[in-house]
């Protein structure tokens, strides 16, 4: 059976197996949080939303990074705290992002919260509001 007919809402920027780089900027954008930070944003997020938070990809390997999925053009609109970076499209620049599937091997990434038909990315207002309460409780 296929997949992709039998659940439509599954964005086509998710790989059907492994893991693959897509394109910021065009499919979504993403915030980037390493460490420790991105851990404590990633569960107030989770837990503030009872489990409906939206994608957030969990890196296993280097800094262990947490890369939240926002509506493409719009994690620009918000400053962010010095140790969150926003991967976009613009001036001259690309950023690309690894995207694991939904299920199977996807080692070094995984979801740390999947997409859903009803919350396809995370809400920009809401991460922005959660990263600097997080921020502001760790100064």
């Amino acid at each position: 059976m296929n997949e992709r007919i039998a659940a439509p809402w599954i964005p086509l920027w998710i790989p059907d197996k492994g893991h693959a780089l897509r394109h910021a900027g065009i499919h979504f954008d993403a915030v980037r949080i390493g460490g420790p930070l991105g851990e404590r944003v990633a569960s107030q997020l989770i837990l503030g939303t009872d489990f409906e938070a939206g994608p957030i990809v969990r890196e296993f390997k280097g800094d262990r990074n947490m890369y939240f999925l926002l509506p493409p053009q719009t994690a620009a609109s918000y400053r962010w705290p010095p140790g969150v970076q926003t991967l976009t499209r613009g001036n001259g620049w690309q950023a690309y992002v690894g995207v694991p599937a939904l299920t199977g091997d996807t080692w070094p990434l995984d979801w740390r919260s999947t997409p859903t038909e009803g919350v396809p990315f995370v809400p920009g207002e809401l991460l922005h509001e959660v990263v600097g309460q997080v921020a502001d409780a760790t100064r």
